[in-house]
């Protein structure tokens, strides 16, 4: 493994450290691997060292490259000047791609605290936004951030369909950071329809970083299942990314978005709600939405028995109710038409931009 220390902007003393591992020779099959970037926390005062090398440790140990960002902090940390950090170290790391030997469209950002409200703001509002954001008890309230940093922005208010996929991770009790900051992020991210994985744990106090004895201070109670959060993000990253393959990585799990609403174009895999409500789909959907009414009993029933009986007391409505959120495929899966009636649809809506306002 190679380590390397570059200085990004030598007057706010803001360095990226990089840790390199090999690539084939032993490692036969592995021509390149995934990245994560490193926010360690601090309240914008400092860049914590219990947040750095013992947080790169495990995702080394896991196949990544991995690089730690110290970023401005006390009067430098006027913004944007971290999130300009931010772009910086990305831009680097990206562009670097072949010496470094990673997979440019899966670099990762993970962290803690006011590292994790730069994390945030990585995700959901900068130019080179990472591929997937790892959020460790992070601030991402206005009110919260203005505390440690006047100039920092709230973070809930930037979520958008553009967001970056989210693995977040908390304590009930942390005095430090209200879980508010979590719960009010996470629910922003359902909104807009980003795939997430939140981990609110029982107890524990703020900047538990791994939450392994030999980072937690002196008598601190925390839950035992909190330190579950550093593998369970490596794994979950595998569902975002993939799994090591020979010479590539195997198929994500996960896509950016929970439903396919948001792709480039339609299709069967999008909601039924939105195919019916979406204008340019009218000449695919009318058809079929002119059949569903003459047949919705029919359909409601295969459906299941709420559907059914929401159906007969509310008409076609009441099918629409509990049918709009699933997918038009299943939909579709609960009438007596042929796979090549599905394929001919689906087929048709393919052809049909996906155009978000």
């Amino acid at each position: 493994m190679q380590t390397e220390l570059i200085t990004l902007d030598q007057k706010r003393k803001v360095t990226l450290t990089a840790y390199i591992q090999e690539v084939k020779g032993e490692f036969l099959y592995i021509s390149k691997r995934p990245a994560i970037l490193i926010l360690p926390g601090g309240g914008y005062q400092y860049c914590s060292g219990r947040e750095a090398d013992p947080v790169a440790m495990p995702y080394l140990k896991a196949g990544y490259q991995v690089f730690i960002l110290r970023y401005s902090v006390k009067e430098d940390a006027v913004w944007p000047n971290p999130l300009d950090d931010y772009e910086q170290a990305m831009e680097l790391i990206r562009s670097n791609d072949d010496k470094w030997h990673l997979y440019k469209d899966k670099v990762a950002v993970i962290g803690f605290s006011a590292g994790g409200h730069l994390a945030a703001c990585a995700a959901t509002m900068a130019k080179n936004k990472p591929d997937a954001a790892i959020l460790g008890y992070a601030v991402t309230k206005g009110e919260m951030i203005h505390q440690c940093e006047p100039t920092a922005p709230d973070v809930v208010s930037a979520v958008s369909f553009d967001t970056s996929p989210c693995f977040l991770f908390a304590t009930r009790t942390d005095q430090v950071v209200p879980i508010t900051n979590t719960i009010e992020f996470t629910q922003a991210l359902v909104k807009y329809d980003i795939s997430f994985e939140s981990h609110i744990y029982a107890y524990g106090p703020h900047g538990f970083s791994t939450g392994d004895p030999s980072v937690q201070y002196k008598d601190t109670s925390i839950c035992s299942r909190a330190p579950h959060w550093v593998e369970d993000s490596i794994q979950w990253l595998k569902d975002m990314f993939g799994d090591f393959g020979e010479n590539s990585m195997a198929k994500p799990a996960c896509k950016k978005h929970v439903t396919s609403d948001y792709d480039d174009v339609l299709s069967v895999e999008c909601t039924f709600g939105y195919l019916r409500h979406y204008k340019n789909a009218e000449k695919v959907m009318t058809p079929f939405i002119a059949w569903l009414e003459e047949h919705k009993e029919e359909v409601a029933r295969h459906i299941g028995p709420a559907t059914y009986e929401r159906t007969c007391k509310y008409g076609i409505e009441g099918l629409y109710q509990l049918a709009d959120s699933r997918t038009f495929l299943e939909v579709l899966s609960n009438t007596k038409l042929s796979q090549e009636d599905v394929d001919r649809i689906d087929s048709a809506l393919q052809a049909i931009p996906n155009v978000r306002k």
